[in-house]
């Protein structure tokens, strides 16, 4: 039998931490595995219900009646927010997300996305791009749903340029504790890879596991995580060349395979 070449296996022989559980986790896991590694799954973050449930509920209402010409989506967990409230987003009503993942989720779910940041995949990019999407259409009805932790630009933004935003708050987002055999491995060495999806995983993996040792690669997903990682004292070695798992994954190898010869 052919053994896998280290061209298509870069990845064997590490442990890469996915910080997330649920269907992300999983897929992640599984495109680590088509590259050799050997993936453990801990959830550090999680989600909640908004603290103000009425306030998202009106908004909700809302949105289904019409009121909105636009509704901005910044998260794939706010896809599922929407999902598990069964929210009808209206044939008049259009949908801006801040990236590929957000984008996919939406579609996954069923609803239609009508804009998506070609380049760069963050609510500055999103911004950018919308600015020249609907330029000389002032003011516009917009929603933007959001995590209670996450900064108002895109909001900000949209208010400066002129339009009618209504900024509500979608979740909440909660640390969660990693099983101890997890601490001592990465304590230990035997994690050879760390992947930071978010500022939010950043604080956990901090916070829990650090400080992590300089032979384990902590990588973030984008720009922004890697500020907000160090920010929290987090370390970070590699950056994704775009916002998405599978170049967050490509970067982990590359590393690998530089490490390799």
């Amino acid at each position: 039998m052919t053994q896998p070449s280290a061209a298509s296996k870069p990845l064997a022989g590490w442990r890469v931490l996915v910080p997330r559980g649920g269907p992300w986790g999983d897929s992640v896991a599984a495109d680590l595995r088509s590259k050799g590694a050997s993936p453990l799954v801990a959830a550090m973050i999680n989600f909640a219900p908004t603290a103000d449930a009425p306030a998202l509920e009106r908004a909700l209402e809302r949105l289904a009646a019409g009121e909105f010409d636009w509704m901005t989506v910044t998260s794939a967990t706010t896809v599922d927010v929407l999902s598990s409230q069964r929210v009808v987003v209206p044939s008049t009503t259009r949908i801006a997300a801040v990236g590929e993942t957000t984008a996919a989720a939406l579609a996954a779910a069923g609803y239609k996305v009508d804009l998506v940041p070609s380049e760069d995949n963050s609510a500055r990019g999103l911004l950018e791009e919308w600015e020249a999407a609907t330029q000389g259409v002032v003011p516009l009805r917009i929603l933007t749903l959001r995590s209670e932790i996450a900064k108002p630009l895109l909001t900000e933004g949209l208010r400066r340029i002129g339009h009618d935003v209504e900024s509500v708050v979608a979740y909440r987002t909660v640390g969660v504790s990693v099983p101890e055999n997890v601490v001592t491995d990465v304590h230990d060495g035997l994690v050879q890879a760390i992947l930071v999806t978010s500022g939010s995983v950043a604080e956990q993996v901090q916070l829990q596991l650090g400080p992590v040792p300089e032979s384990t690669l902590v990588a973030a997903i984008g720009p922004q995580t890697a500020r907000d990682a160090r920010s929290f004292g987090l370390r970070v070695d590699v950056i994704a060349e775009e916002r998405t798992a599978a170049s967050l994954i490509d970067a982990v190898a590359d590393v690998a395979r530089s490490r390799a010869s």
